[in-house]
């Protein structure tokens, strides 16, 4: 049994019964107190939440969880046990050279968002800022290159050669798996 303290509990609450089907785990809950070591806390909008299954599902459940505590719609959460994707959070302080963190965030949302949703495009991966962080749903191979494409930002690349990158750093598909004898 896994346990994870949750800020959006009540979404996780309101969709349990489709979380639970999705990712093949019990998930119960406790009210917003804390212990650490004898001691009560009370997060505010916090609150503990169990996960039991499998190990293996356990573990995709706590990525799932973490991904909806981060911002993320369900659906996309889910697309983590679904399609086999992976969640990353980048932090942005620790790429930055100056203090203007919020003109850092800027350019990587852009005006209007586009410059996000172009990398979402260009990645084929997800993205979500919270605070001082980048979320990120993706491919293992799509992953690296959405982290350096933000890294890239973050360090005052242009947008043109950011996206350049991306184009470039592509994986091609796999087409031939080998299991035909090549014409000679």
């Amino acid at each position: 049994m896994k346990t994870i303290i949750s800020e959006n509990f009540k979404i996780i609450l309101k969709e349990k019964k489709i979380l639970e089907k999705e990712l093949s785990v019990k998930i119960s809950s406790r009210d917003n107190t804390l212990m650490i070591q004898n001691r009560k806390f009370c997060i505010k909008g916090a609150s503990e939440i169990y996960i039991d299954g499998l190990p293996e599902d356990e573990y995709i459940a706590e990525k799932v969880i973490d991904a909806i505590n981060f911002g993320f719609l369900i659906k996309r959460a889910l697309l983590i046990k679904k399609q086999d994707l992976i969640f990353e959070i980048l932090n942005i302080k620790d790429y930055m050279r100056g203090k203007n963190v919020a003109r850092v965030k800027g350019r990587i949302v852009g005006e209007s968002g586009r410059a996000l949703q172009t990398l979402s495009q260009l990645s084929d991966c997800y993205f979500e800022i919270k605070g001082n962080q980048v979320g990120i749903i993706g491919d293992p191979e799509n992953i690296e290159n959405a982290q350096n494409a933000i890294i890239m930002l973050i360090k005052g690349s242009k947008h043109a050669n950011v996206y350049s990158f991306l184009e470039r750093s592509h994986p091609e598909p796999i087409l031939d798996f080998g299991l035909r004898e090549n014409k000679k």
